[in-house]
C-alpha cells in the first residue's frame, strides 16, 4: 500500500512538473507577442496561463500532504484542504473570467480595435501545436493515476488547444474580411472572439465550485456515484447474512469514506463476516475510486423510550 501511495506521488509531481514547465514557456511567449501585437485575445489567454501558474506553486507544495494518512487530530486527513484548494482556484478563475468578458465589452463599446491577424494566426498555430503535444504528454501520464488536481491541469491545457484554435479560425476570418466590403467588422473581432471564449470558460468553473463546495460541507455525491457504491456493497452482502440498512457516504478531495449499516438476518454478529465484507468492498470500490475508507457498522435495534 504505502509503495502504491509513493508511486502515484511521483507521478503526480511528475504531471505538475512537466505542467508547470509548458505554463512558464507559454506565459514567457504570450507576454511577448501580447505587447508587441497589443492583442485582447492573446492578453486573456496569458492572464488565464498566469492564473494558472500562479495557482500551481503552492498546490505543488500541497501534494505530498494529500497522502499522508488520516488520524485522530485529521480525521479526514488533508483531503478537504484539496476541495478548499480547488474551489479558490476555479473561484479566482471565475472572477478573472468575468473581469475579462467587462473589460472586452468596454473596447467593443469605444469602437474595437484592430490587431495583425497574419501575425496572430502563426502565433497561435505554433501555440496549438505545443498545446497539443503537453496535452497529449500528460493526458499519457494520467492514464496510470489521475487525481482531481491532474484532471483541472488536464482540463488548462485542453482549454488553451480549443481557444488557440477558436484564435485562429476567427483571425484566418479576419484576413478574408480585410478584403470584402464587410471591411467595418475587423475592429470588433479581437474583443469579440476574446467574450466568446471567456464564455466558453464559464461552465468549468461553476460545475467545479458547486462540487467542491459540497465536498467542503460533506454532502452525499451524486445519486449516479451512491448507485454505484450501493451496487457493489449490497454485492458483497449478499454472500453473508445481513441486508443493507443504511449507507453513509461522504467524498472530499480524493478520499472517500463508505460506512456500511447492516442488519442481521439471525440476530446474530460474526466479526470475521464483517471483515470479509469490509475486504471484498474495500476491494471492489478501489477499482472505482482512488483513495477509499471501508467501515462495517452493525445497525442495532433501538429500545422504545
Amino acid at each position: 500500500m504505502e509503495n502504491e501511495k509513493n508511486s502515484k506521488l511521483k507521478i503526480e509531481k511528475r504531471i505538475l512538473n512537466v505542467s508547470l514547465a509548458g505554463s512558464i514557456l507559454v506565459i514567457i511567449l504570450e507576454a511577448f507577442m501580447a505587447y508587441l501585437l497589443h492583442s485582447k485575445t492573446i492578453l486573456m489567454d496569458l492572464v488565464f496561463a498566469c492564473f494558472d501558474l500562479v495557482m500551481m506553486c503552492p498546490l505543488m507544495a500541497l501534494v505530498p500532504y494529500l497522502y499522508k494518512p488520516v488520524s485522530e487530530k485529521r480525521p479526514y486527513g488533508f483531503a478537504q484542504v484539496e476541495s478548499l484548494f480547488v474551489l479558490i482556484k476555479y473561484g479566482v478563475l471565475l472572477a478573472v473570467i468575468l473581469n475579462l468578458i467587462i473589460e472586452n465589452a468596454k473596447v467593443i463599446a469605444k469602437g474595437g480595435h484592430t490587431v495583425n491577424a497574419g501575425m496572430v494566426v502563426g502565433f497561435e498555430l505554433v501555440l496549438s501545436v505545443f498545446s497539443v503535444f503537453l496535452y497529449l504528454l500528460l493526458y499519457h501520464f494520467s492514464k496510470k493515476y489521475s487525481s482531481s488536481i491532474i484532471k483541472s491541469e488536464l482540463y488548462m491545457w485542453k482549454v488553451d488547444i480549443i481557444s488557440t484554435c477558436s484564435i485562429i479560425c476567427a483571425f484566418a476570418a479576419q484576413l478574408f474580411l480585410e478584403k470584402t466590403a464587410y471591411l467595418f467588422v475587423v475592429p470588433y473581432i479581437d474583443s469579440t472572439v476574446a467574450i466568446i471564449i471567456a464564455l466558453f470558460l464559464l461552465k468549468e468553473p461553476i460545475l467545479q465550485i458547486v462540487k467542491n463546495l459540497k465536498e467542503l460541507i460533506l454532502f452525499a455525491p451524486k445519486e449516479d456515484v451512491m448507485d454505484l457504491i450501493r451496487q457493489a456493497v449490497e454485492e458483497n452482502i449478499g454472500e453473508f447474512d445481513y441486508t443493507l440498512a443504511f449507507l453513509d457516504v461522504i467524498q472530499t478531495g480524493r478520499k472517500t469514506w463508505v460506512e456500511i449499516y447492516v442488519k442481521s438476518k439471525t440476530d446474530m454478529i460474526n466479526v470475521q463476516d464483517f471483515k470479509a465484507i469490509q475486504r471484498k468492498t474495500s476491494k471492489k470500490l478501489g477499482e472505482m475510486f482512488d483513495q477509499i475508507y471501508v467501515e462495517v457498522i452493525p445497525e442495532l435495534e433501538k429500545d422504545g423510550i
